[in-house]
């Protein structure tokens, strides 16, 4: 009666398993089916890290009450191995997402391009800085218009490049700084008792020479 009662949980336990590795199956091959999305693909990652790990400890344990004792810690072991390996090969992938790296300088000369050819009243385009958020960047751009020119211009002109920016699939979010010089002192204080952080990479144009007319 008592190994009557452990055989029947032995295969509800079984059961849950089997059941829950179905499911992670499942959803694996439903995410395989958006390969143009990496939040997506991260998740079918996750999904087939389970479907093995699951299988694995289920086979070891059903071993290990069929065969020996030892299968079960030996199975424990090489899923810890697997869950090492797989996960720092996965950071070792997205470091550079994971830490603001710099966008490579065509990326950058796109983006200058771009926002020297918006509008004609633009004078120059002071700095222009790119940088990863996740699988995205990070944009800024200080631009340069005319002195005298009214704020609510000046605005729609900041606010319609930063649309446009916005509207390029490697962007998650822009941001378009409005100046009317650039021979201008530090925007930022800093502070004696913290090192100045490390300049990122930008691409400075200033405006081209005056066309000779005849």
């Amino acid at each position: 009666s008592h190994d009557a009662g452990l055989g029947s949980k032995w295969q509800v336990y079984v059961g849950i398993m089997l059941f829950a590795i179905a499911v992670k199956s499942a959803l694996y091959f439903y995410c395989r089916m958006f390969p143009n999305n990496d939040i997506v693909m991260t998740y079918a990652q996750d999904h087939f890290f389970d479907v093995v790990t699951n299988s694995v400890g289920l086979g070891a344990a059903v071993l290990a009450g069929a065969l020996a004792w030892w299968i079960d810690p030996v199975g424990a072991i090489l899923l810890a191995l697997y869950t090492m390996v797989n996960w720092g090969r996965t950071v070792l992938e997205n470091v550079n997402s994971l830490t603001g790296r710099s966008a490579p300088p065509e990326f950058l000369q796109k983006i200058t391009y771009l926002c020297w050819n918006h509008h004609e009243a633009i004078l120059a385009i002071d700095t222009v800085r790119a940088y990863t958020f996740g699988t995205l960047y990070f944009t800024e751009v200080d631009v340069v218009l005319p002195r005298d020119m009214p704020l609510e211009e000046t605005h729609d002109i900041g606010e319609a490049l930063q649309n446009k920016l916005e509207r390029l699939p490697e962007i998650e979010r822009a941001f378009v700084h409005l100046d009317y010089e650039v021979e201008h002192r530090p925007e930022h204080h800093q502070h004696s008792s913290f090192p100045a952080p490390p300049a990122a990479p930008t691409i400075t144009t200033l405006p081209p020479p005056d066309t000779p007319t005849g």
